[in-house]
């Protein structure tokens, strides 16, 4: 399958026939890829694919169920080693126009509440195949990519003449302690 720009990430609403089922295969170009990099501050990224389908839903909506698959590299936490990991996660968005009940703006338009539901989005015009997948990836990175074996060991940092502070000294009860230990002397 060939590579896509982000023109073909953009989907338009109007140029698709509301009763039939759209495939769509999205693979970015070696380009668009490096902007994921630079944007979600990975060490790389590779075997990146977004497809699935659009259909209609309703009168006016549109309903997209997709798969989002990536190997990503991260730095690892504790030593900024590489760590690969595999993403695929499955990803559902509702397009669903503004006039929806499950908008409640009270003809507010500086602030629209959303429903619980995160998966509803405001109908526009099209969808951008390229955002969903940044979104999704962004949401599906590991927090805290830690590689086999890496191990935070404890420092201990203080002045001369001054007892460093331990985790156990850091709680919130531990002055207590301190105080209860000079009472008793």
């Amino acid at each position: 399958m060939a590579k896509q720009s982000e023109d073909k990430a953009k989907i338009c609403f109007s140029d698709l026939n509301p009763k039939k089922v759209h495939d769509f295969d999205f693979r970015p170009t070696p380009e668009i890829i490096q902007k994921l990099v630079t944007e979600l501050e990975l060490l790389g990224l590779s075997k990146v694919r977004f497809h699935g389908q659009l259909r209609a839903v309703g009168r006016k909506g549109w309903e997209l169920t997709a798969h989002c698959g990536a190997r990503v590299i991260q730095p690892c936490v504790v030593s900024l080693d590489p760590v690969s990991t595999r993403i695929d996660v499955t990803v559902e968005r509702k397009f669903i126009p503004l006039s929806d009940p499950a908008f409640d703006n009270d003809g507010k338009d500086e602030e629209i509440e959303m429903d619980q539901d995160d998966s509803i989005e405001p109908l526009e015009e099209g969808v951008d195949l390229l955002t969903i997948l940044t979104e999704s990836l962004a949401l599906e990175l590991p927090a805290y990519p830690r590689s086999k074996g890496a191990v935070l060991k404890t420092s201990i940092f203080s002045a001369d003449g001054t007892v460093p502070m331990s985790d156990e000294d850091a709680k919130p009860f531990a002055g207590l302690a301190a105080l209860r230990a000079k009472l008793e002397k």
